[in-house]
Parts: C-alpha cells; sequence; structure tokens
C-alpha cells in the first residue's frame, strides 16, 4: 500500500495558493491509488525543535566524538523520528510559497531537522555526499505574488524551487514534479483564475504519474 505524505508550508489555510492548488492533488492521486494512505503534516500548526547548538551536537554525534548528554539524546531522539515519520512516505506533496524569494522559515527548519548524516544522507571523502531516500517521488507547489520567471531581475531571483530540489535530489528523490503559480502581469481576476486552474490540472497529472 502506498502512502502519500502532505506538507503544507504556509500559515494562510484555506487562503493560501499553494494550499488551493495542492488540494487538487489528493483525490486524483486517490483515484489512482485507491488504497493509499494520506498523511498530513502542517509545519505551522505541529510543535518542531529548535535547532540549537544541543541539536547540531546530537546530529553530529554520527561522527563520533564525545556522549550526548540527556538534553541531546532526548533531542536525536525526537530527530529520529521526524525523520522515521518522513521516511515512511512513499510519495510527497509539498505546497511551498515563495517568502523573501525563498522557502517558508518553518520549511527550512524541517530541512534542517530531517538532514541528519547516516539516515537521510552519506559522506564519502573520495566520492562525496549520497542520498539514502530511495524509490521515492515528490511534488512541489510553489507560488510567488511579485516574482514571475519572465519579469526582470528588479522583480526578484527564484531561490525557492532551486533550493528545494536540490535538497530533494540531495536527500535522493530524483523524480521531482514542480508546479508553479505566478500572479504578478496578471491583470484581471479572470486571467489569474485561469491561471490557477492551470496549475491545478498540472498537479491532477502529477498525482497521476
Amino acid at each position: 500500500m502506498k502512502k502519500l505524505l502532505y506538507i503544507k508550508c504556509s500559515p494562510r489555510g484555506t487562503r493560501s495558493k499553494t494550499a488551493q492548488i495542492a488540494e487538487a492533488f489528493l483525490p486524483a492521486y486517490k483515484e489512482k491509488y485507491p488504497d493509499a494512505e494520506i498523511e498530513e503534516i502542517d509545519l505551522f500548526k505541529v510543535k518542531l525543535p529548535e535547532f540549537d547548538g544541543d541539536a547540531a551536537a546530537a546530529k553530529m554525534s554520527f561522527f563520533g566524538g564525545p556522549d550526548m548528554d540527556s538534553k541531546q539524546q532526548t533531542l536525536y531522539d525526537e530527530l529520529v523520528r521526524l525523520f522515521n515519520q518522513f521516511n515512511s512516505a512513499d510519495d510527497y506533496l509539498f505546497s511551498v510559497p515563495m517568502w523573501n524569494f525563498g522557502v517558508p522559515w518553518k520549511l527550512k527548519l524541517y530541512i534542517d531537522l530531517l538532514s541528519m548524516p547516516g539516515t537521510l544522507f552519506g559522506f564519502d571523502p573520495a566520492v562525496g555526499y549520497s542520498g539514502l531516500l530511495k524509490n521515492k517521488r515528490a511534488t512541489a507547489v510553489y507560488s510567488a505574488a511579485i516574482y514571475s520567471s519572465d519579469a526582470s531581475k528588479q522583480f526578484g531571483t527564484d531561490h525557492v524551487s532551486t533550493h528545494f530540489t536540490d535538497w530533494l535530489n540531495f536527500a535522493g528523490i530524483d523524480d521531482v514534479a514542480t508546479v508553479w503559480y505566478q500572479r504578478y502581469k496578471m491583470v484581471s481576476d479572470d486571467e489569474a483564475s485561469a491561471a490557477l486552474e492551470k496549475a491545478r490540472e498540472e498537479t491532477r497529472v502529477a498525482a497521476r504519474r
């Protein structure tokens, strides 16, 4: 039985354009995989640990060094729990709005917590990094209010999809479908609605792949 993990990365609820688009994925996915389990994580509602010095020490314990104290061991156990929850999925759906040309801070925190040596990635001094997640797929839905791929650099640079796709590939997830909704230059509401529906249909196609 397949499992989909739907990770919501906006605090705006139903007002979020990425959420409105991503929601179109779910019925199409269930149509293709009727027995699939779907789990949702709202990053702005779950309590994530801070990535502080203790969390860094817990992660770096993989490379040896001083034994972890009780606080670091507790943090390590929580990091492993978060990773196991993430790793339990076959497919991923992310709704990611562009914030200041990058990913929302809660998603960046989630990435930092998940990116553990020996679980998400391996490292060999001779060949470099290797992603340890295998046979998984991801769909990332992005939205931007001002940035547009056909606008000048004065309207910003895309550091959200480039960074996030690189991280997915780094983890070993190479099958990545990308859907964009860019509001800039859409003068009328009809034009914006048509673009929104186009993005929703692209998301349905990604769900059925």
